[in-house]
């Protein structure tokens, strides 16, 4: 199973709108590199959902349960999305802060490449954030 990390703009769609609307298609991406992060997801993947903009904390998991298919939001183009469902809340938000603080996650694709708004997760990493926010599944 892969990692990820997907954002959201809490006022465009937020964490408990994930949760009341169960599955949600993951659309609206509109950056190659992103769309190729959704094309590599696979169904049971796990990916922490990350509040950008306003807060700046990751405050859930989601997973995977519908693997790339073509976005229906989009007008022109090659883009996809993906299918999540809300998999449990992030016991204690892990903040960007937090992370940029600690130099463990110098190489995190979130401080590195930090307007990516799906991005992978190494194991080690995913380990280390889970502990920080209290996650205890897998």
């Amino acid at each position: 199973m892969a990692h990820w990390l997907v954002k959201s703009e809490p006022d465009a769609f937020s964490w408990d709108q994930q949760v009341a609307n169960g599955v949600e298609p993951w659309t609206g991406v509109r950056n190659f590199m992103a769309r190729n992060n959704l094309r590599a997801m696979k169904k049971g993947d796990r990916a922490f959902f990350y509040h950008s903009n306003e807060g700046k904390e990751i405050v859930g998991v989601v997973e995977v349960v519908r693997e790339a298919y073509p976005d229906p939001t989009a007008e022109s183009g090659d883009w996809s999305c993906v299918d999540m469902k809300a998999v449990g809340p992030m016991p204690r938000p892990v903040t960007l802060a937090e992370l940029k603080a600690d130099p463990d996650f110098a190489e995190l694709a979130l401080i590195r490449q930090s307007r990516l708004s799906v991005m992978p997760i190494s194991d080690p990493h995913w380990k280390a954030i889970c502990k920080l926010g209290g996650w205890k599944g897998k």
